[in-house]
């Protein structure tokens, strides 16, 4: 079960399946995180993500390493680190490639408002 307030790192595709359909359910914003331990830009966005995960506990983040899951990377279409998908009842909303720090905060400021609304 995923604690709030943390990014939740997703390591088997069974993983993916049940926090991406938990986030479905709930209605709340799901941001993921599509990273790969070999990226420098995807290390640099990771302490952003983690803060923004504190401050919006309205907010679903989790966290796909590409290598590690290449099935769940490929039907997303991930093709760059890091994608930050931005996800409302499974579908994206928005969708942010490269660590851009205020781009990433504006967004889950934005979409956030808008799920409780």
């Amino acid at each position: 079960m995923a604690e709030e307030n943390q990014v939740v790192g997703c390591h088997s595709k069974t993983e993916w399946t049940d926090h991406f359909e938990k986030g479905k359910e709930s209605k709340k914003l799901v941001v993921v995180d599509f990273t790969a331990s070999w990226c420098g830009p995807c290390r640099a966005i990771t302490p952003i993500l983690t803060d923004l995960a504190k401050k919006t506990p309205n907010v679903v983040f989790l966290k796909v390493d590409v290598d590690e899951l290449e099935d769940v990377a490929k039907e997303w279409e991930i093709e760059a680190m890091p994608t930050l998908l931005f996800l409302k009842e499974g579908k994206i909303v928005d969708k942010i490639v490269g660590a851009k720090k205020d781009e990433l905060i504006d967004k889950v400021a934005k979409h956030s408002a808008l799920a409780s609304a």
